[in-house]
C-alpha cells in the first residue's frame, strides 16, 4: 500500500462524474487499500476515488466502526436532516454548514464484487452523501450554507 496525493478543490478532476468498476482488479485492490492508508493518514473519515485523481465510483468510510469500501454505490433511501459542520480531504483547514438527510440506504458492492446494503444515520450517513456526491463531481462547498470558514483544530482536540 502507499499513499496517494489528496486532490485539491480547484483540481478538474473534482468536477468530474466517474465510471462504474466492470470488476475487481488487481489495480482496484491496490486502489482500495491505498485510499484506506490515506484516508487514515489524513485523519478523515471517508475518501472518493476522484479525490486521489482516479475517476472511478469507489469511496472508503470509516466514522470510527471500522472500514466500508463502497463500489459502485447508490443511495436507495433517505429521512430526517441534520445540519453541521463538515469539512474535506479536498479543502483541508476548511468546513461549511451543511445540511444532510439523517438517515441514509444505500447499495454498493464490497471489495469481493457482491452487492450488500448499509444504513446508517448521523456521522455515516453524512459521510456516505458526501462521498457519493464526489463520485458525481460535487463538492460539499455546493451545498454549504453561509461561508466556508477556517477551523482550528487545536481547539478540538
Amino acid at each position: 500500500m502507499a499513499l496517494r496525493t489528496i486532490r485539491i478543490q480547484g483540481d478538474p478532476v473534482l468536477t468530474k462524474v466517474c465510471r462504474p468498476i466492470p470488476e475487481m482488479t488487481p489495480k482496484i485492490e491496490e486502489l482500495i487499500g491505498d485510499m484506506l492508508e490515506t484516508m487514515y493518514e489524513a485523519n478523515g473519515v471517508g475518501l472518493a476515488a476522484p479525490q486521489v485523481g482516479i475517476l472511478k465510483r469507489l469511496v472508503v468510510i470509516d466514522v470510527g466502526d471500522g472500514p466500508i469500501v463502497m463500489i459502485n454505490p447508490s443511495i436507495l433511501e433517505t429521512s430526517g436532516e441534520q445540519t453541521g459542520d463538515e469539512g474535506c480531504l479536498s479543502l483541508p483547514g476548511k468546513a461549511g454548514n451543511v445540511t444532510r438527510p439523517n438517515y441514509v440506504k444505500a447499495r454498493a458492492l464490497d471489495e469481493n464484487m457482491e452487492e450488500y446494503t448499509i444504513e446508517g444515520t448521523e456521522l455515516l450517513a453524512r459521510a456516505i452523501c458526501h462521498e457519493l456526491d464526489h463520485l458525481d463531481g460535487h463538492m460539499y462547498t455546493e451545498k454549504a450554507e453561509g461561508p466556508i470558514h477556517d477551523v482550528n483544530y487545536e481547539e478540538e482536540a
